[in-house]
């Protein structure tokens, strides 16, 4: 990385101003609830769609798609349960995280299953404590090898910015490009997926992107979380996602413990695609009876799977994409 810099020397300077970013009203019905502890403790040019999950929790804003582009397309679900129904299927006496845990496990080999999908990502984080604002770009990826292409469409000051990394080709490096007046001046740039640059504005690397990442890391936490109490989980079955029908899972941890890494999390399963479509997680409120604190959040619209996408898809020299 410092032979990188080096070699750059002024543009480096420029580029380190780059935001490399990579990385989802309800009515609700009256949800379902579980307790693990036995104490009772009290894109972009749309208007934006409102969330709202629970009394007492500010609304999560984020854009409908583009006019005119479907929404999703339907990946196969064969065989596999839903959300909803791997709820209904709870045990008594069972930690509340489980039926969650059983589907997530079932589903990531599911999901594995498909070859590639194509989908418009919303993101959102905090960063440095600061709450940045939400960001849209256009994504493709492919699972085997594992390979990512992304356009920014949004904000402004980061849109036509492209990344590509593929699984075990360019030294594991990302290859970008910026854009504007010094676009053909710094060209393409390789980049570690965790140096400094590659990571400013970001909480994660490339390499974590997708619903494949995702659901393989709600399974690890949910079953390291699995292990304590003091986790309430509410199913609200009828949370929509511009306007498509999804199940909501809200997990909840009332107390602050070294052992959880967030008070609350909310995952959105769309009931079609029986896929996870949106994830938000917060911070304890930072005073009594405050609201709790966005940390981050992550949604895929548009979503479009199995595509055929080739080597020419993840290639910088792909003539429908604007490398330098």
């Amino acid at each position: 990385m410092c032979s990188i810099v080096r070699s750059l020397a002024a543009p480096c300077a420029v580029l380190m101003l780059l935001a490399w970013t990579w990385i989802v009203p309800l009515k609700a019905a009256a949800p379902q609830s579980g307790r693990a502890n036995s104490a009772d403790p009290d894109q972009p040019q749309n208007p934006p769609v409102e969330l709202r999950i629970d009394r007492g929790v500010r609304p999560v804003w984020y854009p409908s798609p583009t006019p005119d582009e479907p929404v999703a397309e339907v990946a196969s679900t064969s065989g596999r349960i839903t959300m909803a129904e791997a709820i209904r299927r709870s045990e008594p006496g069972e930690h509340p995280l489980m039926p969650a845990l059983r589907w997530a496990q079932q589903g990531v080999e599911s999901i594995r299953r498909i070859e590639d999908y194509s989908c418009t990502l919303v993101k959102r984080e905090r960063i440095d404590g600061e709450l940045r604002d939400h960001e849209w770009m256009y994504v493709k990826i492919r699972h085997r090898p594992f390979s990512i292409y992304t356009r920014f469409l949004k904000p402004k000051e980061l849109e036509g910015r492209e990344a590509i990394y593929v699984e075990g080709r360019n030294d594991g490096k990302i290859q970008a490009h910026t854009t504007g007046r010094l676009w053909k001046l710094i060209g393409t740039v390789s980049l570690s997926p965790t140096s400094p640059i590659a990571m400013k504005g970001n909480r994660y690397p490339i390499t974590e992107m997708g619903m494949l990442n995702l659901t393989e890391r709600l399974i690890e936490v949910g079953l390291q979380d699995c292990q304590y109490g003091e986790c309430d989980v509410k199913v609200i079955e009828n949370a929509k996602i511009n306007k498509r029908p999804c199940t909501c899972i809200q997990v909840v941890h009332p107390v602050p413990r070294r052992n959880f890494l967030f008070h609350m999390a909310r995952i959105y399963v769309d009931n079609e695609l029986n896929l996870p479509t949106r994830y938000e997680a917060y911070d304890w409120p930072e005073e009594e009876g405050g609201e709790p604190v966005l940390t981050e959040e992550y949604t895929y619209l548009n979503i479009k799977i199995n595509q055929g996408f080739t080597d020419k898809d993840f290639d910088p020299k792909n003539p429908e994409y604007s490398y330098p």
